[in-house]
C-alpha cells in the first residue's frame, strides 16, 4: 500500500525546489538591475527571461494550493504564522510582473526598473525570512498557531532573508553568463564571483547556526552514525563551489549556471533531512497534518495528469528559446 501522505509531501517538496530552481534566477536579475547601468544592458538581461519568466510562477501555485489540499493543517498553521511575509512577496511578485508588461511601453524607463529591482528584493528577502522563521520552528497548540504576530521577525530569520537575496542574485548572474554576450556577460561574470563567495560564506554561517536551535537537527547532522549519511552533502556543496568557480576562470558559459543550481538544490535537500519527517517543526508531521486518505486519492489522480503537462510545457519553452539572447536579434 502507498504511503499517500508522504508522495504529496514529495510532490510538493518537488514544486517548491522547481519554483525556487525556475524563478530563483529571473528574481535574481532583477535584484541586479540597478547595477546593470546601461539601458542595453537592461534590455538585454529582461530579455534572457521574457519567455519564460510568468511560467514559473507555476511551480509555486501548485506548491501553494497543493499544500492546501494535502495537508489543510500544515496550510493553516504556516499561513497563520506566516502571514505578512507571504502578502508581503505576493505583493512583491504582483508589483514586479506590473513592471516587468510596463517597462516596456512606458516613455521613461527608469520608474519601472527600479519597480522591477525592488518587487524582486522584497519578494526574495520575505521569502527567505519566511523560510528562516519555519527553520526555527513554529510554536503550535492544538493544531493550530500558537505564537505571536512578529514571531517570524529574528536575527536567524533576517539572515536567511539575505541570504537567499544573494543566492537568488548568483542565480541571475550566472543565468546572464550563460544567456548573453558581450559587455553584459562580462559584466554579469564578476557579479558571479562575488555572489558565488557571498553564497557560500551564507550557507555556511545558516548552516552552522541551523543546529544549534533544534536538538533534532543537532543530532541528525553530528550524531553517529547519521553523520555517515549526511557527510556527502557538505562534500557535494564544496565540488559544486570548485565547478562554479572553475568555470568562472575558464570563461565557461553553462557550467557556472549549473554549479549555482546544484548549490541550491544540495542546500534543499540539507534543509530536507534537518526537517523530515516534519512538514511544520517541531511538532507536525507529515502523516498529523495530511487530509484524509480519500482526498489525496483524489488529489493524486490529477497530479498524475498535470504534472507531466507541466514538465513536458516547461522543457519545449527553455529548449525552444535555447542559446545566446541580445536586444536587436533576440535569440541566435
Amino acid at each position: 500500500m502507498f504511503d499517500l501522505a508522504f508522495i504529496w509531501a514529495g510532490l510538493i517538496a518537488f514544486a517548491v525546489l522547481a519554483y525556487v530552481l525556475f524563478d530563483g534566477f529571473d528574481l535574481g536579475i532583477g535584484i541586479l538591475f540597478p547595477l546593470l547601468r546601461s539601458e542595453r544592458n537592461r534590455d538585454q538581461a529582461m530579455n534572457s527571461v521574457a519567455p519564460v519568466w510568468d511560467g514559473n510562477e507555476t511551480w509555486l501555485v501548485l506548491g501553494g494550493g497543493g499544500l492546501m489540499a494535502a495537508f489543510p493543517v500544515a496550510y493553516a498553521v504556516v499561513t497563520t504564522a506566516l502571514y505578512a511575509p507571504l502578502i508581503a512577496m505576493l505583493l512583491g511578485l504582483v508589483f514586479r510582473g506590473v513592471a516587468f508588461e510596463f517597462r516596456w511601453r512606458a516613455a521613461r524607463k527608469e520608474p519601472w526598473d527600479w519597480a522591477f529591482a525592488g518587487g524582486s528584493a522584497v519578494a526574495t528577502f520575505v521569502q527567505g525570512v519566511a523560510l528562516g522563521a519555519l527553520v526555527q520552528g513554529i510554536p503550535v497548540s492544538d493544531r493550530a498557531y500558537a505564537g505571536g504576530w512578529w514571531d517570524w521577525v529574528t536575527p536567524f530569520s533576517v539572515l536567511t532573508g539575505v541570504a537567499l537575496v544573494v543566492g537568488y542574485a548568483l542565480l541571475g548572474a550566472t543565468w546572464l553568463v550563460m544567456k548573453t554576450s558581450g559587455e553584459l556577460q562580462e559584466r554579469a561574470r564578476r557579479f558571479a564571483w562575488v555572489g558565488g563567495l557571498g553564497t557560500l560564506a551564507l550557507i555556511g554561517v545558516v548552516s552552522l547556526w541551523t543546529p544549534l536551535m533544534n536538538a533534532q537537527f543537532m543530532a541528525r547532522w553530528f550524531s553517529w552514525p547519521a553523520i555517515v549519511y549526511t557527510a556527502p552533502v557538505p562534500l557535494l556543496v564544496g565540488l559544486a563551489a570548485f565547478v562554479l568557480f572553475e568555470g568562472l576562470w575558464r570563461g565557461r558559459h553553462a557550467s557556472p549556471f549549473l554549479a549555482a543550481l546544484a548549490l541550491f538544490v544540495l542546500s534543499y535537500v540539507g534543509l530536507g533531512i534537518s526537517f523530515y519527517p516534519y512538514i511544520v517543526p517541531p511538532s507536525i508531521t507529515i502523516w498529523s497534518a495530511a487530509a484524509p486518505e480519500a482526498s489525496l486519492k483524489f488529489l493524486l489522480v490529477g497530479a498524475v495528469v498535470l504534472l507531466p503537462l507541466i514538465l513536458a510545457y516547461t522543457a519545449w519553452s527553455y529548449w525552444v528559446f535555447r542559446g545566446k539572447v541580445d536586444t536587436s536579434a533576440g535569440y541566435h
